[in-house]
């Protein structure tokens, strides 16, 4: 039977798409080409058994607060290496950032909101 093997592409509607693109750019480091941008699977990049990535999909209800108090219909969760860090650059350059974080045994997680308005969940995987 022919099914779905991951996620192929995320899409985001902009007021501004060039603005937008330019504060993902600077502030989260996704670069783009002039057809958006590519990321690299770890087990494509890294040696055998060095490690997989992985993509969640996930269904919520309509009223959920998980993507934050707007009528934001989706939200983009980004893999992060060093989530720590990353918040710092975040705080300095004025970013607004959800003080709630979450740790689980597969990761940690913290929430912020972009320049339209946009709740976006970032991911650092724990290593194991």
């Amino acid at each position: 039977m022919a099914r779905v093997t991951g996620i192929g592409g995320v899409f985001l509607r902009a007021r501004d798409p060039k603005s937008l693109t330019e504060w993902y750019a600077t502030h989260l480091g996704i670069k783009p080409t002039t057809y958006g941008v590519s990321f690299i699977w770890s087990e494509c990049a890294e040696p055998e058994g060095a490690g997989k990535g992985m993509t969640a999909w996930s269904l919520f209800p309509v009223d959920t607060k998980y993507f934050g108090p707007g009528t934001q219909q989706m939200m983009v969760n980004y893999r992060v290496d060093d989530l720590d860090a990353l918040l710092d650059q975040l705080r300095a350059a004025d970013v607004e950032i959800d003080p709630k974080r979450e740790d689980y045994d597969y990761g940690r997680f913290a929430w912020i909101v972009d320049p339209e308005g946009n709740r976006v969940e970032l991911w650092q995987p724990l290593s194991g």
